[in-house]
């Protein structure tokens, strides 16, 4: 058998001012959720490890996380945050790097009111030092914005670039194109890959099919291929849709007739390139 990795899943000690983003539709998730919650949960569904990704944008959230990972070795590593528009910005990654399990950075792009933030001078000029230090960088943001990583992926094609989420799809209203053409067109640029994750969230939270999103995996499996595309599971934000095993379930049954290196690869061996594991 092969190592099986969950490439996106959160902790957090719930603070319901800097979480407020949980609102009352969330309310399942309105709490805490540290290793010793996803350890069994991880078990009972065949992964051996994960990678940690921020959900506070803060440098104090770095040292959360980290903690959580030296503390348990199935936490194979951590996705954190750092201002990439600093003055010291090269500072900042010089300190961040002797953290070992420290793989890279993400910023919540799909929050932001301008758009194209990730296009701005302070903010490019905080991506061009990333790869002396050998971070990676996860791209959280929706469908408008992909034209904008295009941009910033194709001005550093030595970064390793991820997009989170297939990019939020409006799986719920099944719309499709213009999604499309944008990650087919993100795709041909052999530095960037994908995470199948946090789907469930996008659809109908009550009533999604597996067959749903056949189409949107369609897209990113033929556009990336089977070597720049991994298995996330986006848990907790998850569970507001679907239980861990119901949402693996959707890429199971997608998978299950991919031979055994297309499945080592999805499931594991990518992340585990990706983020130097």
């Amino acid at each position: 058998m092969y190592t099986t990795i969950d490439a996106h899943q959160h902790f957090w000690k719930f603070d319901p001012v800097r979480d407020s983003w949980i609102n009352d539709a969330m309310k399942k998730i309105r709490r805490d959720f540290l290793p010793e919650d996803l350890r069994p949960v991880l078990d009972a569904n065949g992964i051996d490890g994960c990678v940690v990704v921020q959900s506070s944008q803060s440098e104090v959230e770095n040292l959360f996380q980290l903690t959580n990972a030296m503390q348990h070795d199935f936490v194979r590593g951590v996705v954190g945050w750092v201002d990439l528009q600093a003055k010291d910005i090269d500072e900042r990654l010089a300190h961040w790097r002797y953290y070992k399990k420290l793989k890279g950075f993400r910023h919540v792009l799909q929050d932001e009111k301008d758009r194209a933030l990730m296009l701005k001078k302070k903010f490019l000029n905080g991506i061009s030092h990333l790869e002396k230090y050998g971070f990676t960088y996860d791209i959280l943001i929706y469908p408008d914005q992909l034209k904008y990583a295009y941009k910033l992926a194709a001005r550093f094609p030595n970064q390793k670039f991820v997009i989170d989420h297939i990019a939020k799809p409006y799986i719920k209203d099944g719309r499709i194109d213009g999604w499309k053409q944008d990650m087919q067109a993100i795709a041909q640029l052999p530095n960037v890959f994908c995470k199948i994750s946090g789907m469930v969230t996008e659809a109908d939270w009550k009533q999604w099919k597996p067959k749903d999103f056949i189409p949107y995996l369609d897209v990113v499996v033929e556009a990336f291929g089977t070597k720049r595309i991994m298995y996330g599971s986006d848990w907790p934000v998850c569970l507001v849709a679907a239980s861990y095993k119901r949402m693996k379930g959707i890429v199971d049954q997608y998978f299950k007739s991919f031979s055994d290196a297309e499945k080592k690869a999805f499931y594991g061996a990518n992340a585990i390139k990706f983020y130097n594991l």
